[in-house]
This record gives structure tokens, C-alpha cells and sequence, in this order.
């Protein structure tokens, strides 16, 4: 894990301060009382890579790209365009229907996962997986604790299932055909330089390329498909053996379907 410490916001509030023992104290790391000194300060101050903040009765982590934190409507727009019968390309790509099971193996900020969960509904569920462990609790902490911009995004948030693992680990330790839809978004190859609200992600990410191996786990776990998310021109899907293509025509993101023989809903 990175070197990092734990602190609050400047604004004294006790349920900050106890927020951000907690968490020192789950990771093993030190929490350190803020006063006036700036996050560059802290950093220098004690030596550390990250700063895991509590403010606002949600977590931050401070990077040198910048603040990562949870918001749920990353995802709002999305949601809003389903609710009014429009379609939305991840859940095309991966065919999500009511009731499905989704592995989503690159949690990231959570807007993917509660997307999916929205659309699988109360009677599905979606894993996610993110394998940095302070992204993990913040992201994880949000969707747990943060109020959703109405109800269905409220309870979609809440059914996602967050666990800090490794995907390839954990895909080797699921039973056949144990999801319907198994899913990647990795840090791109050639990322979008103009999504600049990724950066503080970025600095904290896994960079490795999906492997094969991977994509072999993912084939055998899933029921109904995987999919892959890349940038349109990106040579992941051509190198992963995807064929199948799903997006928007002239959209700059485009997803890679295989198709599995299992039994679908």
C-alpha cells in the first residue's frame, strides 16, 4: 500500500475525527490531527504519498493529481436517460436485464457499478472490485454512506458489494459460470487526455494491461458475457480477442463483447 496518513478537513467536527481514526487505525497507518497546514505540508511533513481525509461525513484521498472522492452523480445522467426509456451503451454492450449478477472487475469511481446495479434491479446484485485498497474504502465508504440524488439511485448504490482484490485472484477463486456478466474497464492504453476528473485516479490506479489469463477467468465465470470497455482506436480489443463491438457510432469509447454459451435469463 502506498505510504499515507489519516487527518480530517480544517473544520473541526467530531464524527470527522472518529471517521478518520477508524480508518487509520483499519489500515495501519498514522492519524495525524489537523491544524492549519496545508495538504502539501502534511505531505512533506511526514513523507507520505497519499492523505486519506475525513470531511463532510465522507472520505477523500488527496493525491498529487489532485482530490479522489465519491459522488454519486457521476452516475445521474445516466440513470435520468434510463428512467426516461433511453439507452445507455454499457448496458447494451454488457445486456443487462433485471435480476442479473455482474462482476465488475475495475470498481474505479463506482459510476459503472451503479449503472449496472440500477439496471439489474432489486432482485440482481454487482460486485466490485478494486485492488487499491485506500480507493477501495473511499469509493466503497461512498456508496455506503453517501445520499443518492433520489430513491433508485439511493438503493442502487447501497446493493453494490465492494472488495479489494485483485481480479485475477478472485476470478480464479469463483466456481463456473458463478455471474451473468463479467465486466473491465481498465486504464486505458492511450487514455483521453481531456477527462482531466481522472487524473487523481490515475495516480493511484493499477496500470497493467487486462492479461489473457484474465480474460480466459472471466469467459469461464461468466454465464452470459464479458465485456470489455477501451478507448475506440485502442489495439486491447484485437490483442484480448474481442470481435464483437458495441457503442455509440462516433463515440471515442467503445466496448468489446464475447459472448458466452451459458444459460442467460
Amino acid at each position: 500500500m502506498m505510504k499515507a496518513i489519516s487527518t480530517t478537513g480544517r473544520r473541526f467536527k467530531p464524527e470527522n475525527v472518529r471517521l478518520a481514526k477508524e480508518v487509520a487505525q483499519k489500515f495501519g497507518i498514522p492519524y495525524v490531527s489537523r491544524n492549519r497546514e496545508s495538504m502539501e505540508e502534511l505531505r512533506e511533513l511526514y513523507d507520505c504519498e497519499v492523505i486519506l481525509v475525513a470531511k463532510k461525513g465522507l472520505l477523500v484521498l488527496d493525491t498529487l493529481e489532485g482530490e479522489l472522492f465519491f459522488h454519486p452523480n457521476m452516475a445521474h445522467l445516466r440513470l435520468k436517460n434510463l428512467r426516461m426509456g433511453e439507452r445507455d451503451h454499457m448496458v447494451n454492450a454488457m445486456d443487462l436485464r433485471p435480476g442479473m449478477t455482474v462482476l465488475d472487475c475495475t470498481l474505479g469511481f463506482g459510476a459503472d457499478a451503479i449503472v449496472a446495479s440500477y439496471a439489474t434491479g432489486s432482485g440482481g446484485s454487482v460486485t466490485g472490485l478494486e485492488i487499491n485498497p485506500l480507493v477501495a474504502e473511499v469509493i466503497g465508504y461512498g456508496l455506503g454512506h453517501s445520499l443518492g440524488d433520489n430513491y433508485d439511485m439511493h438503493e442502487a448504490m447501497r446493493r453494490i458489494r465492494v472488495h479489494c482484490a485483485d481480479y485475477l485472484d478472485f476470478l480464479r477463486e469463483q466456481p463456473d459460470k458463478s455471474f451473468d456478466v463479467v465486466y473491465f474497464d481498465p486504464m486505458f492504453r492511450h487514455p483521453l487526455m481531456e477527462s482531466e476528473n481522472l487524473n487523481p485516479l490515475r495516480a493511484v490506479a493499477d496500470h497493467r494491461p487486462v492479461s489473457l489469463e484474465a480474460i480466459s477467468e472471466a469467459k469461464r465465470v461468466a454465464r452470459h458475457r464479458v465485456v470489455l470497455k477501451e478507448n475506440s482506436r485502442s489495439l486491447e480489443f484485437a490483442r484480448l480477442g474481442f470481435t464483437k463491438m458495441a457503442g455509440g457510432q462516433y463515440s471515442k469509447i467503445r466496448y468489446g463483447v464475447y459472448e458466452t454459451m451459458g444459460a442467460c435469463l
